[in-house]
């Protein structure tokens, strides 16, 4: 089923939406996906380059002779990928997507650069935000709740 989607940079400057069939989104590891997101992976939903409408349009950067990469430059959210010759599909990250719980994993690219000891965590303990005490703390101190 087809839904029109939405999603942004954090602070909210850079705005899309985007017509989405499927659930299915995909981890590239290669390196210059590291340095573009700066984690050990960039999590993308591709998406018809025609399906993606750019409410606010956003900064782009020419990460390689082959690709760009649509961005805010006020706060630095990175929003996806796209090819420089301007074919094909593009991708938009996954968090920058106002709902981004549809989504789940179906494959890995990139692997020539995978982190494996990253890749299943479920052991590892888990500490949610609003009981870290340090960032609590500090949200209350502004006067605010911790964000989701």
């Amino acid at each position: 089923m087809t839904q029109t989607m939405t999603g942004g940079c954090q602070c909210g400057r850079i705005r899309y939406s985007a017509e989405i069939a499927g659930d299915e989104a995909y981890w590239c590891h290669c390196r210059m996906c590291q340095k573009a997101t700066g984690g050990i992976a960039a999590a993308f939903v591709q998406v018809e380059l025609a399906k993606v409408t750019w409410l606010s349009e956003p900064d782009w950067y020419e990460s390689s002779p082959v690709a760009r990469r649509p961005f805010c430059s006020k706060c630095g959210t990175p929003l996806g990928f796209a090819w420089a010759d301007g074919t094909g599909d593009m991708d938009l990250t996954v968090g920058s997507f106002d709902d981004p719980s549809r989504f789940r994993p179906v494959v890995h690219a990139g692997c020539e650069a995978i982190h494996e000891a990253w890749l299943d965590t479920r052991d590892l303990p888990r500490l949610y935000t609003a009981q870290t005490k340090s960032v609590a703390d500090r949200w209350q101190a502004a006067g605010l709740e911790v964000p989701e």
